[in-house]
């Protein structure tokens, strides 16, 4: 099992990197990133001072070094547009976005966990096609339209959620919402299908036949066992779901991690840019080695090895 979290970790480590290097190419490959943030007025002279002046006049390899080096020591620059340092400006922002992703995770598994339950105990009924169109249904539903529809209905029309702002909890409950109605389908399919297997098992039907009640069948046998995929899976898409946050932040208007990558995209505000891309992917990479970690300690015949 040690030398599968080394390889875990080598992996997790070589993605980090591919994916800063990739990140950091194609935010240049779009563009001269001094004629952007001179604007179109700009003379040729402005924009060769603006270039060397934030050093785009070196080779791309060496810009690239001395801003992984930067970056290694928590050091991401400072932001062209807000003249803040970028680790100071994410870190203020970063826990709005945390709060949503635990909110939505939480959301997620506390409804489609039952609902995958309920459809593996009575296959075909009316509760498991229910389940079945709710699986269907988020995965065909845009993020961006399912926020509005819910402003239109809870905000606009009923008055019963603030449509924007961060200010009470009451600010989270459609953005929780929408981001955790992304991974419920997922995470339904998965309990669904695993109840259903470790249903039809022999060690089921034994504790069935020695006299146990249904309910310590259902949840101490059963659900104990058909909830360890499921576990693996939330911790990715927890992951997912950071990063996906961008969309929902900036259709409630949440001033997050997500809704300042918005923000400094519009704005071509660079290093914000580069930094915010690099901390959602370490998100996904950190929460899949811990998934494949959590997978190697939960099998048996990983932990014998």
């Amino acid at each position: 099992m040690f030398q599968f979290i080394l390889k875990r970790l080598g992996l997790a480590i070589l993605v980090a990197f591919t994916v800063s290097f990739i990140s950091f190419s194609l935010l240049f490959l779009a563009g001269d990133p001094a004629a952007a943030l001179a604007g179109e007025t700009a003379s040729g002279e402005d924009i060769e001072t603006l270039r060397k002046l934030y050093g785009f006049d070196r080779p791309m390899l060496v810009q690239y070094g001395d801003w992984l080096f930067s970056a290694l020591r928590g050091d991401f620059g400072e932001s062209y547009y807000f003249k803040l340092p970028v680790a100071g400006l994410i870190f203020d922002r970063l826990s709005i976005t945390m709060t949503l992703g635990v909110c939505g995770i939480a959301f997620a598994l506390l409804t489609a966990v039952p609902l995958g339950v309920a459809a593996a105990i009575r296959p075909n009924s009316l509760i498991d096609r229910f389940a079945l169109f709710l699986s269907v249904a988020g995965q065909a539903l845009p993020s961006f339209w399912f926020g509005l529809i819910l402003i239109v209905v809870f905000s606009i029309k009923l008055r019963w959620l603030p449509p924007s702002g961060t200010a009470t909890w009451q600010h989270f409950i459609m953005p929780t919402i929408v981001l955790g109605y992304y991974a419920m389908p997922a995470i339904m399919r998965l309990t669904r299908a695993g109840m259903l297997e470790v249903l039809s098992s022999d060690y089921i039907r034994t504790a069935r036949a020695k006299g146990a009640p249904e309910i310590r069948v259902m949840f101490k046998h059963a659900l104990r066992n058909a909830i360890i995929p499921v576990v693996s899976l939330a911790a990715v898409q927890m992951g997912f779901m950071l990063g996906g946050s961008i969309v929902v932040e900036s259709i409630f208007a949440l001033h997050g991690a997500g809704y300042l990558a918005w923000e400094s995209i519009g704005r071509n505000d660079l290093p914000t840019v580069q930094a915010l891309i690099l901390i959602f992917a370490m998100f996904y990479i950190v929460f899949t080695f811990l998934a494949d970690v959590l997978n190697a300690w939960l099998d048996p015949r990983m932990r014998s090895s």
